[in-house]
């Protein structure tokens, strides 16, 4: 019983405290939007927003085919071995990014190195279309 006397108390007390503590609003702001009348267009952001999205790291990948084939076949691959692709020789490749197919384009070698020059580019109106499938 001493303790609930004691929890009482302190209840008690700190209750005491905050009703004789000044109630100071915080500073909040309310957030200014602009009117929005029927058939009126909402201005576009301002430009500078993609700035804060142009460093963002992305994968892009180069497709040149694809195969699908049971774990029984891959486990007797070896140095040599040839797997068939689902693409055609001299067929455009698919570039990817992050799983997204962008653009087609065609192998070429520049100073000993792959790359891809494209030579179709999925218009954005297309790439909507496809992620709402």
């Amino acid at each position: 019983m001493a303790d609930d006397t004691l929890t009482d108390d302190a209840w008690g007390a700190a209750l005491a405290e905050q009703a004789a503590a000044p109630a100071k609003a915080p500073d909040i702001k309310p957030a200014t939007l602009g009117a929005l009348a029927p058939g009126k267009p909402m201005e576009p952001a301002p430009s500078n927003d993609i700035d804060l999205i142009l460093d963002i790291p992305v994968n892009l990948t180069v497709e040149l085919g694809r195969t699908r084939i049971p774990i029984r076949h891959i486990l007797q691959l070896a140095q040599g071995s040839v797997i068939e692709l689902d693409g055609l020789a001299g067929e455009p490749m698919d570039v990817l990014v992050n799983g997204c197919l962008i653009a087609q384009g065609e192998v070429v070698v520049v100073n000993d190195k792959f790359g891809i020059r494209l030579t179709d580019i999925v218009t954005p109106s297309e790439r909507l279309r496809k992620l709402k499938r």
